[in-house]
């Protein structure tokens, strides 16, 4: 009787315990037993989406695409300037080294022509007046005068020309800035069928 007893008090606490375990698992959903991921995915997926507004708020850097018409208004008011928009600044020292070149030849002829051009009134008002060149005649300086002249108008011929080119330069250079050299240009020669037979057909691939 002693272990009869025993053995009851071992089989009640034995179904105490599974009652208890049935109403936990009626109380908690199996779910959340058997898979806690569903909420870390959840996680996950809001974390994902407030990664795309970011990317949408901040887009990506976008190359420098110069407006043609204003790079060659710059070079237009000011020499130089429309390489300066179009950031070739290598350009710059060589377009103020050709006009400045151009201004420094004009007004030393300008100075040479106007020189000879006083000596050569001078002579013509008075033959004997030799203050200025004394050692060349009226037609001689008529002469230099007249060369240093010519002179002169090429330098501003020049100028004009240098000028015009370097606007000119300013806007190809912006019509060309991002232009991509870097693609698959390609030539090869590949087999190819026809009515009249197997030959060999020239490819070329323009992408």
């Amino acid at each position: 009787m002693k272990y009869i007893k025993y053995i009851a008090f071992f089989v009640a606490l034995l179904c105490a315990d599974l009652l208890s375990t049935d109403s936990f698992a009626q109380i908690v959903p199996d779910t959340a037993l058997t898979d806690p991921i569903p909420l870390a995915a959840e996680i996950k997926a809001d974390t994902s989406i407030n990664m795309d507004s970011v990317l949408e708020i901040a887009p990506p850097h976008l190359p420098f695409e110069p407006i043609p018409k204003r790079a060659g208004l710059y070079a237009a008011i000011i020499p130089g300037a429309g390489q300066l928009y179009n950031r070739q600044y290598w350009k710059i020292p060589i377009v103020i080294a050709g006009l400045g070149t151009a201004v420094y030849f004009f007004q030393d002829n300008l100075q040479f022509y106007q020189s000879y051009r006083k000596a050569y009134l001078q002579r013509e008002q008075d033959p004997n007046n030799r203050t200025l060149y004394p050692r060349y005649e009226k037609e001689q300086l008529k002469q230099l005068q007249n060369n240093y002249r010519q002179n002169m108008d090429m330098t501003v011929l020049f100028g004009v020309l240098g000028y015009a080119a370097q606007i000119l330069d300013a806007v190809a250079a912006a019509h060309l800035k991002n232009f991509d050299v870097s693609r698959d240009i390609s030539m090869n020669m590949s087999p190819v069928a026809s009515p009249n037979g197997i030959g060999f057909g020239l490819v070329m691939n323009f992408k």
